[in-house]
């Protein structure tokens, strides 16, 4: 049996590559999207993930014990994400940068540790309620104070919008936790996979009347990047990470995307802040440090 060292080492690792791959996937996103449509975009890398899954569903089920019932989890576990995610960050992106989307992408641990209070009863400091409410002013800030830009024309919208993406991914690392007990983690990123390939299939051939008919090569890579890379990789790897240590804590490593997703937008998108975002991220990281103080 493993040490609680080794597997909290591996945790480890797992969720520090996963935050690394979703901090390159806002920049991806935004790059894709400006060719093709974000629902057949969100559409493609589901149907990739799917079809890798293919070969190996079968070996991941005999990882798993079914308990009666559990398929009202495993579809409401979808419908949180990539279902609804999806959706809101899908246009969230096309409304801001990817560098803001991933500041507000930093809220997630705060948000699963005050839905921790409420619905699996967990203990929740003052410092934790302080946190949130710091972290939300930062958010605010950051959005009131956005500039309208080529690359982000409706940024207060794009930022709410990722917001909500949050609240569904906090919905989603619950359920996470809840099923990773009788499932493997990357059983349940298939699931994901399937349900999302059925359910953005419909929408992306209402948003643009049909499947595109132009091949632009680097935003069809951009899409194989993010089925096989992004989906099953990062989705795969915080399962794992989940899987292993509490939901909380594998939560705090979210905080890890703004960080990287600035530098992967500046790097790769040219995208900058101006000097009052920057203290509104500033807050969010403080809020974010104050809920995870003990």
């Amino acid at each position: 049996m493993e040490t609680t060292e080794k597997t909290d080492i591996k945790a480890t690792v797992a969720l520090l590559a996963a935050m690394i791959i979703w901090a390159t996937s806002f920049v991806v996103l935004k790059a894709t999207f400006s060719v093709y449509g974000p629902m057949f975009v969100i559409w493609g890398r589901m149907i990739i993930g799917s079809f890798i899954f293919l070969f190996f569903i079968k070996r991941l089920w005999t990882k798993c014990s079914y308990q009666k019932g559990d398929y009202r989890l495993l579809i409401l576990i979808a419908l949180f994400e990539p279902c609804l995610y999806f959706i809101f960050e899908a246009i969230a992106i096309t409304k801001t940068t990817a560098s803001q989307a991933g500041m507000i992408s930093s809220t997630l641990p705060i948000l699963v540790a005050i839905s921790a209070f409420f619905i699996l009863k967990e203990k929740t400091g003052i410092l934790t309620w302080l946190g949130f409410f710091v972290a939300v002013s930062g958010v605010v800030i950051l959005s009131i104070y956005s500039e309208v830009t080529e690359h982000a024309p409706n940024p207060i919208l794009g930022n709410f919008l990722e917001f909500c993406a949050m609240i569904c991914a906090t919905g989603y690392t619950i359920l996470l936790k809840k099923l990773s007990s009788r499932y493997d983690p990357f059983f349940i990123t298939a699931v994901l996979c399937f349900v999302g390939a059925v359910f953005f299939l419909p929408l992306a051939l209402v948003e643009g009347g049909g499947f595109p008919s132009e091949f632009v090569l680097p935003a069809v890579l951009g899409i194989v990047y993010l089925g096989a890379v992004v989906t099953i990789g990062g989705y795969g790897l915080f399962s794992l990470g989940v899987s292993r240590i509490k939901a909380s804590t594998a939560a705090a490593f979210i905080n890890l995307i703004p960080v990287f997703t600035v530098f992967f937008g500046w790097i790769f998108l040219g995208e900058k802040m101006n000097m009052t975002q920057y203290c509104g991220c500033a807050l969010i990281f403080v809020g974010v440090y104050l809920s995870q103080k003990k």
